[in-house]
């Protein structure tokens, strides 16, 4: 375990040296911790992809708008390395905050801009900007020091955020490329979320609702009838106990929305968005639409 830049680099290069190849593959999965299935699946899904895979664990602060919520953010370290490890991961990141962040939270950042104000970020100010900010400072740790091909894979579970990131990568030119990892659901279709551990069973089936909503659009999608979205957040709004803060349809790549309504037939490839509050602990998920 690496925990300041300089560890990781002499350790990234060391490892990526030994390979022998001219331009090994180097792939990084960010984490805050608190790590379930669905951050196995990306750290497997790098492992598959790269000769050698970094992960990284740290709480950023600069993400959280409510310091309860920081505080009570879960911090598993080990069970986290011994998951990371058995996904084949070689080398994990986890700095301080100090060593993120030396002397205090910093004076400049990256700014999300007007797409980041929105749904998430209109519930969350300034989240995205947090988000954004910490990965920059990851991609440049991470960066290799010698010749490779450099990855980065997040889970499509935030598609907000990897929409946000994959445009910072474009419009500043970040040497990285970009791998959503498909959504990783519970058997009984609860998308995976380190939020989940604070739902009871009785408030865990009350939201199931989310992933049936979504299901209800990607079914009439997929056989050309009407999506009907109201109709579907409907069913989220009449359960008891599930708080719907926004259900939206929307481009996938620009987040605009596209009709949705009641006499509207998808006519392209389009991405569902919900967020709720089941008893007070917020939960997001979406589904990918196929006309």
């Amino acid at each position: 375990m690496a925990t300041t830049p300089a560890e990781l680099s002499k350790a990234v290069t060391e490892l990526l040296e030994a390979t022998g190849k001219d331009r090994p593959a180097l792939g990084l999965v960010p984490t805050m911790g608190a790590l379930h299935s669905g951050h196995a699946s990306l750290a497997q899904a790098a492992r598959a992809d790269n000769d050698v895979v970094v992960a990284s664990i740290f709480v950023n602060p600069l993400q959280f708008d409510d310091p309860d919520d920081l505080a009570r953010y879960p911090r598993t370290l080990e069970a986290d390395l011994e998951l990371l490890g058995q996904a084949g991961v070689d080398i994990v990141f986890a700095p301080s905050e100090e060593t993120m962040y030396p002397g205090g939270q910093p004076l400049v950042r990256v700014s999300s801009g007007s797409l980041g104000t929105r749904f998430e970020g209109a519930a969350r100010p300034g989240h995205f900007d947090g988000v954004l900010t910490v990965v920059a400072k990851l991609f440049h740790c991470v960066q290799p020091a010698v010749p490779a091909e450099f990855r980065a894979y997040f889970g499509q579970k935030d598609a907000q955020q990897v929409a946000l990131i994959r445009r910072m990568v474009a419009d500043l030119n970040f040497p990285v490329q970009i791998y959503p990892v498909p959504i990783v659901r519970a058997a009984d279709g609860l998308a995976e979320s380190s939020r989940n551990v604070f739902l009871n069973p009785e408030d865990r089936s009350r939201a199931l609702v989310l992933s049936q909503a979504l299901a209800r659009l990607q079914e009439r999608a997929a056989t050309r009838r009407p999506l009907d979205a109201p109709a579907a957040a409907a069913l989220i709004m009449e359960t008891p106990g599930v708080e719907l803060d926004y259900f939206e349809v929307v481009d996938p790549l620009t987040l605009e929305p596209v009709p949705s309504g009641a006499g509207d037939v998808l006519t392209g490839p389009a991405l569902a968005l919900v967020a709720a509050r089941v008893a007070g602990i917020r939960l997001i998920d979406n589904a990918e639409l196929h006309g």
